[in-house]
């Protein structure tokens, strides 16, 4: 057994900046009212989040990096038969986490589109027809169920995995670091600083576009004649 850098610190903030963004925007949109500017706030960081992963997942280290971990059949079906051996994500894992950032990632965009018909608009409601918000308005809230279920997935995963197979998966997300099968892991490489820039640039761009940086301005208010 030995100890293998695993986990980049971009990957690391990542996950857990992504945490504390769902949670931020599940409580304000309970609360309502006056909290929605703040769910909005966390909506657009969730774009950022997400969009910087997808970068990242071209550009960064060995275990964040698509081509690494995203399985085939080939490896799903060693990994059931307990023959998979590898670091970073398992196939079911790699799974997990596609599933988290393909809904996740849906939901922030439907909720740039949204509207509750009262006070709070999403940053592109002017984007798309009235028609077109309200359905996309019901996606958002639709969504909101799956993502419950995913969370919930996730945590007992990571707790049955860490409490029953004894593959603590917490810790490495912390330190960066996991013990591995000395056959079986490598210390990660890649993803210095330009790797860094670029899905710094890619999550900036899409955060100025989600926040209307390509809508035109709106029209100005009819004036005031005094009648």
């Amino acid at each position: 057994m030995k100890s293998i850098s695993l986990w980049d610190l971009p990957t690391r903030l990542f996950h857990w900046l992504l945490v504390l963004a769902v949670t931020g925007s599940i409580v304000t949109v309970n609360l309502g009212g006056t909290w929605m500017l703040w769910h909005e706030r966390f909506g657009l960081t969730i774009v950022g989040l997400i969009s910087f992963r997808l970068a990242w997942g071209f550009v960064g280290s060995t275990y964040a990096r698509f081509w690494q971990f995203i399985p085939g059949p080939t490896a799903i079906s060693a990994y059931l038969k307990g023959e998979w051996q590898g670091s970073g994500h398992n196939p079911l894992g790699a799974l997990s986490v596609l599933a988290m950032l393909g809904l996740v990632g849906f939901q922030a965009v439907t909720g740039l589109f949204a509207t509750d018909a009262i006070a709070f608009n999403g940053p592109l409601y002017r984007a798309v027809s009235s028609g077109w918000n309200d359905t996309i308005t019901s996606w958002h809230k639709l969504t909101e169920w799956f993502i419950y279920g995913l969370i919930g997935l996730h945590i007992a995963s990571v707790f049955f995995y860490t409490l029953v197979k004894k593959d603590n998966l917490i810790k490495p997300m912390i330190s960066g670091r996991k013990i591995v099968r000395e056959a079986s892991g490598k210390d990660r490489t890649g993803g210095g600083l330009a790797a860094l820039i670029i899905a710094f640039a890619v999550a900036g761009f899409a955060v100025w576009v989600a926040n209307g940086g390509l809508l035109p301005p709106p029209p100005p208010p009819a004036p005031d004649l005094g009648w």
